[in-house]
């Protein structure tokens, strides 16, 4: 029988059977998840979940030698040991000028713990520029979905990148030099340039109201300008802080980071609320601007 003489009503059956087979072939996946979101992965999103030192998954951690890889100095892996959930996005991160990985680390197991695989990179050389550390995120990320002992976690579709200072402004090197992106996020970032007028990735800047390395009025707030209102892009300060707060635990750079991600990365919509219109100025926050509304 030819296709163009089955019923309407018996095409209808035929695509409710095979898409019930394909969700029974994907372990962890209802039907009613994906039928929303095949990328939804952890529970619904509340204050308190993010506020939490980790979410819901159980994080591993694995070590990547320099001597191992091309275009970047090695680092460390975290991710989801959960088998059950499907694969997961990715999200390439880099330290600062003179910094080692080890001094953001704390970013690793937080965002790892909501659903994530994270490689903190180790720059080719500490005093490496913004450009060099954009490159280096992006063979971060070639190295974690082509090569690493945990590709087979991770949906080579749905990548981000991050980083401190200069490493921040690699975050948007990298996302200008590879659009397909999911999301940036730069903290406290320098860069020399200051027009982003091609980015079209997701961006999040999180900048330091007292920062005197990265001024804010000179590098976050120009560089938030200067992306596209088209963009997808928010701008959070955080009150009195200075060029180093990414250097130890920030709870209001943790509960953006991670709402960011996990809209732009996972496309999930249940996050919207911590975006858009995000969180007020008070004792920790000095300031926030978004494009919303969230297309």
């Amino acid at each position: 029988m030819q296709l163009s003489s089955v019923s309407t009503r018996a095409r209808r059956i035929l695509v409710t059977a095979a898409t019930a087979l394909a969700l029974v072939a994907v372990p962890g996946v209802t039907a009613a998840q994906a039928a929303d979101n095949p990328y939804e992965r952890g529970p619904a999103p509340t204050r308190a979940l993010l506020e939490a030192s980790r979410g819901p998954y159980s994080v591993s951690t694995t070590s990547v030698s320099r001597l191992a890889v091309s275009g970047f100095g090695g680092g460390e892996i975290y991710y989801p040991t959960s088998t059950s959930d499907g694969t997961f996005g990715a999200i390439a991160i880099s330290p600062g000028f003179t910094a080692y990985w080890s001094s953001i680390s704390w970013l690793g197991p937080r965002l790892a713990s909501h659903g994530f695989v994270v490689i903190g990179i180790e720059t080719n050389s500490t005093a490496d520029q913004p450009a060099s550390r954009g490159q280096q995120l992006l063979a971060a990320l070639d190295y974690l979905t082509r090569s690493s002992s945990v590709r087979s976690r991770i949906d080579s579709s749905r990548l981000a990148v991050a980083g401190h200072s200069m490493g921040g402004g690699g975050s948007l090197e990298a996302a200008s030099d590879r659009p397909s992106l999911q999301a940036a996020v730069p903290l406290a970032p320098w860069n020399l340039d200051k027009s982003w007028s091609e980015l079209r990735v997701p961006t999040l800047i999180i900048g330091g109201e007292s920062d005197s390395i990265a001024s804010v009025s000179s590098h976050s707030i120009p560089f938030y300008n200067s992306i596209p209102s088209s963009a997808e892009k928010a701008y959070l300060e955080l009150n009195n802080a200075s060029h180093f707060f990414p250097q130890s635990t920030n709870t209001p750079t943790a509960v953006q980071m991670v709402s960011w991600l996990k809209r732009f990365v996972d496309d999930d919509t249940r996050y919207n609320q911590f975006i858009c219109p995000g969180p007020s100025t008070g004792v920790s926050i000095s300031d926030y601007r978004s494009s919303c509304p969230l297309g």
